[in-house]
């Protein structure tokens, strides 16, 4: 197997998920974040189901011991619901661009619960790779400022001036409950990662793998179990704000089931369990970092489905963080 199998896997789950966003973006705005969780991962548990089912004779990863369901379980409430709730919340308070700019944060996490939890080691170059790569990151989200639709919306008086100005002023002096949202979002993702190796690692004690078809289904098996603690967690949440009748509703949206269904395909489906199979082959700090690349690849779609504007800031920023992804390679 190609030495980099790892890096290559996880640009795939960066692409994966940035298909997921293009499509969740559109289901998100129509039927809402919280009900578009539940369905999601609906979806993803039937999707994995049968995948399980042609592979393994169940629909279920029964061959999974108890530590293996308690990791994995831990990373689903971890990562899907813990920091899918503090990122959707970080929109609400500082907006899309600087909760996704939070979201760098991932790495650099995932690479220091690795440090503690697996005693993963890193070299000076897959720490160069991580800083530049996420640099890159930082430098293209920034650019990507509301000032201009500011401008769109009011004219070049003075009233365009105001909201910039006001943007400006949200940029520097950031609501620190929105920080704190931002940041846990950064942190469920990577720590969920780390959680979920440790997860698998249990898993194939239990079931070790005979075949290289048994090596890539326990990921999809470890995704069934974050699957299944993440609905869990979300339908609490439902049940707490009393958003049934919501949920219901989404179900008659044909458009944006539709899109809930690709965006699952992509995402809870192949991109989680092909994020599960890279960590399996490399570094979880280096398998997070290409993952976080979605940011970039989703600027020339996103201008030609969405028609949203590119600066030279994102062009910049996505060239700094290819550079620091290709640094992986060498």
């Amino acid at each position: 197997m190609d030495q980099h199998f790892g890096e290559i896997v996880s640009l795939i789950v960066a692409v994966s998920w940035t298909l997921t966003a293009l499509s969740f973006e559109y289901a998100s705005k129509k039927i809402g974040s919280l009900s578009l969780n539940i369905i999601r991962l609906m979806m993803a548990m039937i999707m994995l189901g049968i995948f399980l089912l042609a592979a393994t004779g169940s629909p279920f990863p029964v061959h999974a011991g108890l530590a293996a369901w308690l990791w994995l379980a831990l990373s689903g409430l971890v990562g899907y619901v813990f920091g899918d709730f503090c990122l959707f919340n970080s929109y609400v308070v500082i907006g899309s661009r600087l909760g996704q700019l939070f979201m760098t944060l991932a790495p650099p996490t995932a690479a220091i619960a690795g440090y503690f939890f697996l005693g993963e080691k890193m070299s000076l170059t897959s720490i160069a790779g991580m800083l530049v790569c996420v640099s890159g990151i930082g430098i293209s989200i920034l650019g990507r400022t509301d000032s201009d639709k500011a401008d769109k919306d009011n004219g070049n008086g003075q009233d365009g001036e105001n909201d910039r100005h006001r943007h400006h002023k949200l940029s520097i002096n950031l609501p620190i409950k929105g920080v704190l949202f931002g940041i846990g979002a950064g942190v469920g993702q990577g720590v969920g990662l780390v959680l979920s190796k440790i997860g698998m690692s249990h898993y194939m004690e239990t079931a070790p793998p005979v075949t290289e078809m048994d090596s890539i289904v326990i990921p999809f098996a470890s995704t069934q179990i974050r699957a299944i603690a993440g609905l869990a967690g979300f339908l609490i949440i439902m049940l707490l704000q009393k958003k049934g009748r919501n949920l219901a509703a989404s179900f008659k949206d044909g458009k944006s089931m539709g899109a809930a269904a690709s965006g699952t395909f992509f995402g809870p489906f192949l991109g989680v369990s092909l994020s599960l199979l890279a960590v399996n082959y490399t570094e979880a700090g280096i398998a997070s970092t290409i993952m976080a690349l979605t940011p970039i690849l989703i600027i020339l779609p996103s201008k030609l489905i969405y028609k949203e504007k590119i600066t030279a800031r994102q062009v910049i920023g996505a060239v700094i963080s290819v550079t620091g992804a290709s640094i992986f390679f060498i």
